[in-house]
């Protein structure tokens, strides 16, 4: 029988609809494309950019050239501009600012590579502290209050070049879904004294049924009420509430756990498309009880269609329990 349950965090319903289930292997592949002929994220082509803001690389060797092995550049066609004010106004009911903001592009690897997982563990640890370098360079700037950090892979999930590579857009104001989070974490505290992302950590632990990957100091699983066939959320065992506060040795434990959670997707539903999101707190609140920082990661599997958009409810075909169990028995 289909089956209604609520996220325990903002409270949004989700159907999961046991008489439509399916196995991982009735999920249609990700169209292969052509492999390009030129590609602008490759070493030799750092002309073909926009000048990088920063990059790591070794050491003598000149900006915008060869021998980097990590470089974040602008976004070539941006979503929103660095320069210029908020300029917050009203018109009648209606409110509106200036697009400002920023919009870069974090390029994961000098060398032409589709995947994440094909880079080693030092190298995902690079990517790690990137994130980590431009979230705590661009909070500074007081016209800003959040930044997201998400990932595109395949044209399904809205990619438009296969170098592997992760985007940074950072607002004037928190996104919706984020405060919505917050909201829940807020009141879920004030009635209990505790996270509900670290009661939810000890849960899923104690219960096992959810569990992917219990990977040192994160852990891998699948929401309670996830929303799409196989969403995986990773989330520190321990209390942290800003990404950009992550240390090394977090940083390189994450590295472990993003790579094997990755290539156990990518193994057991044939190279998906995919998104990945890091939702962290806002630039202007200190270190919070009710909040914990996490990576949500959604395989493009399904459509979002009319009853979707039309009731904010979810139709999951995979129970959580069944998809965890099968990626948690998917060799790496």
């Amino acid at each position: 029988m289909p089956e209604l349950r609520k996220d325990p965090i903002i409270g949004r319903w989700v159907i999961i609809a046991t008489e439509r289930a399916k196995r991982p292997t009735d999920f249609a592949a990700e169209p292969k494309e052509p492999t390009p002929t030129f590609c602008p994220f490759c070493e030799g082509n750092e002309d073909k950019t926009p000048p990088e803001i920063i990059a790591y690389r070794a050491h003598g060797t000149a900006p915008n050239r060869p021998g980097w092995r990590l470089r974040v550049v602008p976004n070539k066609f941006p979503a929103l501009q660095i320069e210029g004010n908020l300029d917050k106004r009203g018109v009648g009911v209606y409110d509106r600012m200036n697009g400002i903001g920023a919009h870069e592009v974090i390029i994961e690897t000098p060398q032409h590579a589709v995947s994440l997982t094909a880079l080693s563990v030092e190298q995902i640890q690079d990517v790690l502290w990137a994130y980590r370098d431009r979230l705590a360079d661009l909070k500074r700037d007081v016209r800003f209050t959040y930044g997201m950090v998400f990932k595109n892979v395949g044209r399904t999930a809205g990619a438009s070049l296969d170098h592997t590579h992760s985007q940074l857009i950072v607002l004037p104001t928190v996104p919706r879904t984020v405060a919505d989070e917050m909201r829940g974490g807020k009141v879920f505290l004030d009635y209990r004294g505790r996270c509900i992302f670290c009661d939810i950590v000890s849960q899923e632990l104690e219960d096992g049924d959810r569990v992917v990957l219990d990977s040192d100091s994160f852990l891998a699983y699948e929401p309670y009420a996830a929303r799409f066939p196989f969403e995986t959320w990773i989330v520190p065992k321990r209390h942290m509430s800003h990404f950009e506060d992550i240390s090394h040795l977090d940083a390189a434990a994450l590295a472990r756990c993003l790579k094997a959670t990755l290539a156990k997707i990518e193994n057991a539903l044939s190279m998906p498309a995919y998104n990945y999101i890091i939702h962290t707190s806002p630039f202007d609140v200190g270190s919070i009880e009710h909040y914990h920082w996490h990576i949500e990661i959604i395989p493009r599997l399904t459509k979002v269609a009319g009853f979707e958009w039309g009731t904010g409810f979810y139709i999951n075909s995979v129970p959580p329990e069944t998809a965890a169990e099968f990626l948690r028995t998917t060799e790496v």
